[in-house]
């Protein structure tokens, strides 16, 4: 799969990021990149590299989780042949592979503290051993790394090293989640979805239909975008009708009348809100014979009808207006209408 580089977003939040990582590039400083999963943190560390004046030498990435612990030390700092069993040859590690370049190490907080160790040394003396060698080797590395952590407080419990933490904060770019980003989800959506139509032969892009807008917009997004990525594309392919808007999406592609009862709800998706209407509360179902008071039994009506839409869009009052086909204005009047509270 070609690999997507393009920031996409115009939420303040976002594009604040963006140009604060673009004034750490011309600096050769380390930088932390924060951030839940799925906001971006590999783009913003080649968007650190490209935009510094190392962008002609090697970017050199290693997913610290990727590997386990005993072979960390070996990928960050290479062996000499012989150094332990199966190391049939010597090897250089990344850190000598991203030489005059920068190397990004992403989930840095699943570092053991052997490895951080070695770790600050390289950064603090710009020298990198070998295991099984006897003598350093100088390299001139710029390290960019990312992890969703709080490492400040790893690090007041013990499971990362304060100094290191202290040399590699010398910049630190906190990327906002999806849904702090407002107004990107509906920009991110229409690019995910007219890729996804373009890549699938449609003849034009359709769009979603307000209410699948809308809902779009309630979601928390635990994933963030790349979970958006997935819902759009997923919802594009699974339309029949390129000529209408797309009204039907999927936010959890595991939900199943059929699934394993082994199988327990993901944390994240344990309160979603379902893809259909909101049930009519039961007040709604029951007989008219007892009516006495019309307008009562209206102003009722009307009260349930917003509070579960509320409910629904996660007390998201834009949401919950384009859910109902009301305005904001309207919705918020009829909130103080019947006293119904902002969540």
């Amino acid at each position: 799969m070609e690999k997507n580089t393009q920031f996409i977003g115009q939420s303040f939040a976002f594009l604040d990021a963006v140009e604060q990582a673009g004034r750490a590039a011309e600096l050769n400083r380390p930088v932390l990149v924060i951030g839940e999963r799925g906001t971006g943190k590999e783009l913003i560390a080649e968007r650190l590299h490209h935009l510094s004046p190392r962008w002609g030498e090697p970017l050199i990435t290693m997913n610290c989780a990727a590997l386990p612990e005993t072979l960390i030390e070996a990928e960050l700092f290479g062996h000499e042949q012989g150094a332990f069993t199966g190391a049939n040859r010597a090897r250089p590690g990344r850190f000598e592979e991203a030489d005059g370049g920068t190397l990004f190490l992403d989930e840095l907080g699943t570092l053991s503290m052997a490895a951080q160790e070695r770790l600050l040394r390289v950064v603090e003396y710009g020298e990198v051993t070998r295991i099984g060698a006897s003598k350093p080797v100088r390299v001139d590395v710029r390290i960019v790394a990312a992890t969703n952590e709080d490492l400040p407080a790893a690090a007041d419990a013990g499971r990362f090293r304060p100094d290191l933490l202290d040399r590699l904060s010398f910049e630190v770019i906190t990327l906002p989640p999806l849904r702090a980003r407002e107004g990107d989800v509906a920009v991110l959506a229409d690019h995910f979805g007219r890729r996804m139509a373009a890549e699938i032969n449609w003849p034009q892009w359709p769009g979603f239909t307000a209410a699948c807008a809308a809902e779009l917009e309630g979601h928390g997004w635990p994933g963030n975008v790349r979970e958006l990525r997935n819902v759009v594309e997923r919802a594009v392919y699974r339309w029949d009708d390129p000529a209408r808007p797309i009204s039907r999406i999927t936010f959890d592609p595991f939900a199943s009348p059929w699934k394993p009862r082994a199988m327990m709800p993901r944390p994240e998706t344990r309160e979603e809100a379902p893809s259909l209407p909101p049930a009519a509360p039961a007040s709604l179902s029951s007989p008219c014979d007892g009516i006495s008071d019309l307008k009562a039994a209206v102003d009722t009506y009307e009260a349930a009808i917003v509070r579960a839409a509320l409910e629904r869009y996660r007390y998201n009052q834009r949401a919950t207006a384009k859910g109902l086909g009301l305005t904001y204005d309207q919705l918020r009047h009829c909130m103080k209408k019947h006293d119904l509270s902002a969540g």
